[in-house]
């Protein structure tokens, strides 16, 4: 791939054109090549570091880490202290998940209680009254099943 402008870049990406300009501007893209007439042009390795950044930002890293992450160069004694900075991310990026997964199982298990609820014919308020008394209330099918469905002792 040749050098591509930035409406093309905007298109690989899915960011929007002021985002890639607001990256460039706050100094989380590496120094853009521009025609003479100053339209920007991307080599493939900027469309790829364009790439990074997204995925940084996207998992959450904060736009001065980004930059710093930028600013450190790319010599060989930098080679260390970006890895650091990447592998943090990294662990953030894992806690997120893991929080994530947790939170998947709330939302999956939420959802087996209202097809429970569903199936059983009880509405919402049903479900309140068992958050409140801490016991399951009745279904209707309850009732037929041998019973008058009223459970106070005589």
């Amino acid at each position: 791939m040749d050098a591509v402008g930035i409406r093309k870049v905007s298109e690989l990406t899915g960011l929007s054109i002021d985002t890639l300009r607001w990256y460039e501007r706050e100094g989380l893209l590496p120094l853009v090549e521009r025609e003479p007439g100053g339209r920007r042009r991307y080599s493939p390795a900027a469309v790829r570091f364009v790439r990074l950044v997204q995925a940084l930002r996207r998992t959450g890293m904060p736009v001065q880490d980004v930059r710093a992450f930028v600013r450190m160069g790319s010599g060989v004694e930098w080679h260390g202290r970006r890895a650091a900075l990447l592998e943090e991310h990294a662990e953030a990026i894992e806690r997120h998940i893991a929080q994530l997964q947790r939170d998947l199982t709330v939302v999956r298990d939420k959802i087996a209680h209202h097809r429970e609820l569903a199936e059983r014919g009880l509405d919402c308020e049903d479900e309140i009254d068992l958050a409140e008394h801490g016991s399951r209330a009745k279904s209707p099918d309850d009732s037929e099943a041998g019973g008058t469905g009223d459970t106070t002792e005589e």
